[in-house]
């Protein structure tokens, strides 16, 4: 690794499990390291060269797992991959049993998991980085990418307009937390009884008072798009709600993206979807297929983002 250029990873908590870790100046400093991975890659080749990694998956993935074998690999690691998606966490033995055994083979942990509690035990357990690549409550690695690439597309994030649009879910509790660390006007308009956990709302609305930024939680999707310059929607049913899918339907019915609520937004509004995403459901086939779709430059992003978390957490 040539280290005689390259942006200097800052120190954060050992662990990403919610993003909430990491204050508005590491988040800062956290981005412009990506930047730098994604435009100069040689400069980080081999950088976790002898590090092996443990990917423990409940839930199936493409985007996520992807990004993170490619990443390590990339930066000279390796890792082994656990697919739990039959058996899960803590079924066949304790999860405090299963950390403790990682620790002393792996270098860091990468879970995708159904509770954010398991990846709080994995956490309490090992003495290794442990990275949430997904669970009910958070989706950090998704929010990052997603910031990353709206400064990429719009060069400056503070005051930004984020407009979510849909169930009040894990990528939306991320949303909120990070788009709060950079300073950006997130707001988010779901039906009565899917809003985002109040806890989280009010840790973000703490954070904009240092970073001057404004969150807001509407009903009406229009006037949480009104002069928005990025558009968010995700699945309105997650992995493990499937028995409420009829029920989310109807009450998601008046929260499609589609032309008509694009026509609130400001001229050079994009759209944006964590993926996978059900066309004729939250996203008209329209939107989705469109020029103004950034959809797969946030999944490509991923890739860059993932490897600057694995840089900073073992720097």
């Amino acid at each position: 690794m040539n280290t005689t250029a390259t942006a200097a990873p800052v120190t954060l908590s050992n662990d990403l499990l919610t993003g909430m870790e990491w204050g508005p100046a590491q988040v800062r400093s956290f981005l412009h390291l990506a930047a730098d991975v994604k435009a100069h890659p040689d400069r980080y080749r081999g950088a976790l060269a002898g590090r092996f990694f443990a990917l423990i998956f409940e839930k199936p993935s493409l985007r996520t797992r992807v990004t993170f074998e490619v990443g390590i690999a990339s930066l000279g690691g390796a890792c082994v991959f656990l697919d739990h998606t039959v058996t899960h966490l803590g079924e066949r033995e304790s999860i405090p049993d299963v950390a403790k055994s990682l620790e002393r083979w792996v270098t860091g942990i990468v879970a995708r998991v159904f509770k954010q509690e398991s990846l709080e035990q994995l956490a309490a357990n090992a003495g290794i980085p442990v990275i949430n690549a997904l669970s009910d409550r958070f989706h950090p690695c998704q929010a990052f990418a997603d910031f990353f690439t709206l400064e990429e597309r719009f060069g400056n994030l503070r005051g930004l307009k984020v407009a979510y649009v849909g169930d009040g879910n894990n990528t939306c509790h991320s949303l909120l937390s990070i788009g709060a660390r950079v300073g950006a006007h997130v707001r988010v308009a779901t039906p009565a009884g899917y809003e985002p956990d109040p806890n989280i709302v009010a840790e973000a609305k703490r954070v904009v008072r240092e970073t001057r930024g404004k969150i807001e939680i509407l009903r009406s999707p229009a006037e949480a798009v009104a002069g928005a310059q990025a558009i968010y929607t995700d699945t309105w049913t997650s992995m493990g709600q499937e028995q409420e899918s009829a029920t989310r339907a109807a009450a998601f019915a008046d929260y499609q993206v589609n032309d008509a609520l694009f026509a609130h937004a400001a001229p050079d509004a994009i759209f944006m979807h964590c993926l996978p995403a059900h066309r004729g459901s939250e996203v008209s086939e329209a939107v989705m297929d469109s020029p103004r779709s950034i959809v797969f430059e946030q999944a490509e992003n991923r890739l860059h983002v993932q490897k600057a978390i694995l840089l900073t957490l073992l720097n």
